[in-house]
């Protein structure tokens, strides 16, 4: 039986790396802040915005970010950590790159260039309070990356000058050359005509004459890291001299049992030799050591992170591991498996007792926690943080870790940006809320794009469908929903003839009662994609396709069946399926549930009212489930974060259900509000709300269970939110 099968397979999942059970510290999210209302009222908000670097005042109540499409840098009061206030921003003239704080003023590296060959930029100084701009340094090139030394004496600048990836395929050397600036700072105030340059070429064996700095990082001893990215090095300066100490390259790793392929497939299982490390992001974690997120921008990239002591010895190398973490909780980014989570923002502090190191996955769209040891970091949690994480600023003294997530995709009708507040205090995490433990090969199950739910033969025991996300590997998964987080234990793959399964579209299961499941298979006619019902077998083995008739086929659109039920038994057995949106033949705001009895292969539908759209939405079905003499039905727009109206679960009385024969005149069922799911969506992880509910059911003691699909971490934050709703009963 497939169920008994996928939920064997708890007994020999490992737990190497899972999440911990419980920690007395842990961060949870507590508000999420849009950086588009800092928007001035007459502005187009229509446009990108983005808070890319950020950082805090010394007070820990202002937040201020770099904005750069917006050519501005903004400001947040975080007084209240649970209710940002928009501080309103101060437009610039260029392209802020990078934000610190020296006292009472706000130091903003500038790009002014006219080209990636004419590298122009400055210092904009900018008084904390008033938000004027009171003066600016020439810097000579385009700054990338600004530090201040921890006794506010002196500030690094990396002077990038970044190459053009469109100039003979982005290869370095392009010249000019970077460089690092030092400046010397009277009250948070620095002085113009006391920068240093330090040059930085040489050093590396890559590309010598072209150095590429990206980013600073002070200690305590008044020395400055910086990571060389393109060129895999990183070079030690002493602050007071200018003086270049040590240098060394970043070197590289060989990747074992890693996703190496973008198709359509989450295969731990690929190898990667040799992989420069290009270290983007760098901070110290004492006087001795550094670390560095190794995103890798050129030609490596080695998907974690980096411990070196100052001299270049390793002192630790994560290799997969923090990619584990992130692809046990669905966020693994499959289209973008060369360079896979693509670690880039770092920070560390510390947290009461405890010295903390963050690493961002940027395509991940997570930030891992770990415990600094010493020796091999703890791993503690992950959190969710938007899309594309790249600041991170530790707050010791509020015990808040505070992100910045530079994508804003508005323009598509996605997520903005957002800048995200975290406490840690007692109690477990809130999040992930469902993850998968390691298979008994110490990889990850792989899985992601979570788009429905069905009910198993036990209290808890649910299973779940990945949709095309994952095309070259449908699946179905054994969830186990008794534990916090739930936790995925089996995945098998659907075949035909023996392979994966082809133009799949997984948008609703329900099982059979004999251990297998229906699928419901949503068409796209441009993709040759059927609409179509599957059965499946105990081992995913699809068994049969029924397709649509032509009374149906004749009015298709892409947006075909999101879930589908069972009603009845035996041969009066009837599967119901929802549609998503409307199709030719149907009136404005109103969809099919279609029902199809396999026994006597007769087609029939009643149409379903839907609540008016919001302006620049759509409205839709997303899933739909029988329980005790109902249809539960999830209804939705396809609208994200303050824009969201429309989540909903309602109910349709089966003994009202009576779908008539297609051609003909359709019944309208009537429908009753049981949920508002919006509400559960903030509070779950005080997040913004997510656009796609996708998954409903109810389980054998009548429990209620969403969860949404995370779109396979594409265009998404990423995360999955499984909610337990309690007993059907209670829900409404």
């Amino acid at each position: 039986m497939l169920n008994s099968r996928l939920f064997a397979l708890t007994a020999v999942l490992t737990a190497s790396v899972a999440l911990p059970a419980h920690a007395d510290m842990m961060f949870n999210r507590v508000a999420s802040f849009p950086v588009a209302n800092n928007l001035p009222a007459d502005a187009d908000t229509s446009k990108p915005t983005s808070s890319e670097i950020i950082t805090a005042s010394e007070d820990g109540n202002t937040l201020v970010y770099s904005d750069s499409p917006l050519g501005a840098v903004g400001f947040i009061d975080i007084t209240d950590a649970r209710a940002p206030k928009a501080g309103g921003i101060v437009k610039i003239d260029g392209e802020p790159t990078s934000v610190t704080i020296a006292g009472g003023k706000v130091l903003a590296g500038v790009n002014t260039s006219k080209s990636k060959a004419e590298p122009s930029g400055n210092l904009t100084v900018i008084d904390l309070a008033s938000k004027a701009i009171e003066a600016a340094c020439d810097l000579g090139g385009q700054p990338d990356s600004v530090a201040l030394s921890k006794d506010g004496k002196f500030l690094a600048v990396a002077i990038e000058n970044e190459r053009d990836e469109e100039v003979d395929e982005g290869k370095i050397p392009q010249m000019p050359s970077g460089n690092l600036k030092i400046l010397s700072l009277a009250a948070g105030v620095p002085d113009c005509a006391t920068i240093k340059t330090v040059e930085l070429t040489g050093l590396s064996e890559i590309a010598p004459e072209d150095a590429e700095p990206e980013f600073v990082a002070f200690n305590d001893a008044g020395e400055i890291a910086v990571t060389l990215q393109e060129n895999n090095h990183i070079a030690i300066v002493d602050a007071a001299t200018a003086k270049v100490t040590a240098h060394f390259s970043a070197g590289s790793v060989t990747l074992e049992n890693v996703d190496t392929k973008k198709d359509g497939a989450l295969r731990f299982t690929g190898k990667q030799e040799n992989v420069l490390r290009e270290p983007d992001a760098v901070k110290w974690l004492d006087n001795d050591r550094l670390v560095v997120a190794n995103e890798g921008d050129y030609k490596g990239g080695s998907r974690g992170f980096t411990i070196f002591r100052k001299t270049g010895e390793v002192a630790y190398e994560s290799g997969p591991s923090f990619e584990y973490q992130v692809a046990n909780a669905g966020h693994y980014p499959e289209a973008r498996n060369k360079k896979g989570i693509e670690p880039e923002g770092i920070e560390t502090g510390t947290l009461g007792e405890d010295k903390l190191l963050f690493v961002a996955s940027e395509r991940g769209s997570v930030v891992g926690v770990y415990k600094d040891t010493g020796g091999e970091p703890q791993f503690l949690q992950l959190l969710p943080s938007g899309i594309g994480p790249e600041g991170l600023v530790a707050i010791p003294s509020r015990n808040l870790l505070v992100t910045a997530n530079e994508t804003d995709l508005v323009e598509d009708g996605l997520a903005r940006s957002h800048v995200m507040v975290f406490e840690r205090a007692e109690g477990p995490a809130t999040y992930p809320m469902i993850t998968a433990k390691l298979t008994d090969e110490g990889t990850p199950l792989g899985w992601g794009a979570l788009s429905a739910l069905a009910a198993g033969d036990a209290a808890g025991k649910l299973f779940a469908a990945s949709d095309s996300v994952y095309a070259n590997a449908p699946a179905i998964f054994a969830v186990d929903a008794t534990q916090t987080p739930a936790v995925i234990t089996g995945k098998t793959v659907v075949t035909r003839d023996g392979n994966p399964a082809q133009k799949l579209d997984i948008e609703g299961l329900v099982a059979d009662g004999e251990g297998g499941f229906w699928l419901a298979n949503e068409g796209d006619p441009a993709k040759l994609v059927p609409h179509a019902i599957l059965h499946v077998n105990d081992k995913g083995e699809i068994s049969q396709e029924i397709g649509f008739p032509m009374d149906l086929l004749a009015h298709q659109t892409r947006f075909g069946l999101e879930g589908i039920t069972t009603v009845g038994e035996g041969d009066d057995q009837m599967l119901v399926m929802a549609v998503q949106r409307e199709w030719a033949d149907d009136a404005k705001g109103q969809v099919k549930l279609v029902a199809y009895k396999p026994k006597a292969k007769e087609w029939s539908a009643v149409r379903y009212p839907l609540e008016a759209p919001s302006e620049g939405g759509w409205m839709g079905l997303s899933e739909i489930t029988a329980h005790n003499g109902k249809l539960y039905v999830i209804e939705r727009d396809n609208l994200v974060g303050d824009l969201a109206k429309v989540k909903r679960l309602y109910s349709v009385p089966l003994d009202g259900f009576k779908p008539a024969k297609l051609g003909g005149e359709l019944p309208v069922v009537e429908k009753t509000l049981v949920r508002d799911l919006i509400p559960d969506l903030k509070s779950a992880t005080n997040g913004y709300v997510v656009d796609k509910v996708e998954g409903f059911t109810i389980d054998k003691d009548g429990n209620a269970f969403v969860v949404t699909d995370n779109d396979g971490v594409d265009d998404s934050s990423g995360e999955t939110l499984f909610l337990k709703l309690g007993n059907i009963e209670a829900v409404n």
